[in-house]
């Protein structure tokens, strides 16, 4: 975000307007934005955050899905894809144990034996 910039360029001695009309936004988004840095979504998802990391800690299996339950009965309304993305921003996973894809395996000893030797064509019906 640029308002800092703006903010910093200011106390250095250059105009408020130069500097938006410079970088490409409005004065008036910049006065906003310093009567109120934080916003009131960042506030209620930084408090969402802590109650999830709460969750999160009193039982580690817990999935964004269960987190969003947890949440719902505490009291604030939270829908689940709202909780994913809050979850996979910083890193909140379920400890469940995830089996291991078993790459590059070499196929094991052939189950039976081949009675017609790859070869798959036949002349006639019932005739190989």
């Amino acid at each position: 975000m640029m308002f800092p910039l703006v903010r910093e360029l200011a106390a250095a001695g250059i105009p408020v307007a130069v500097a938006c009309r410079v970088l490409g936004f409005s004065k008036q988004a910049f006065y906003q934005w310093a009567a109120n840095p934080v916003s009131e979504r960042d506030w209620q998802e930084a408090e969402l955050l802590n109650a999830a990391y709460d969750i999160h800690a009193d039982d580690p299996e817990f999935g964004h899905r269960f987190i969003a339950d947890e949440l719902r009965a505490a009291g604030p309304r939270v829908s689940e894809r709202r909780a994913w993305r809050l979850c996979s921003q910083q890193r909140i996973f379920s400890a469940t144990i995830r089996r291991a894809r078993r790459m590059n395996k070499k196929p094991g000893p052939p189950v039976c034996d081949d009675r017609v030797q790859r070869n798959f064509t036949a002349t006639a019906p019932n005739q190989l």
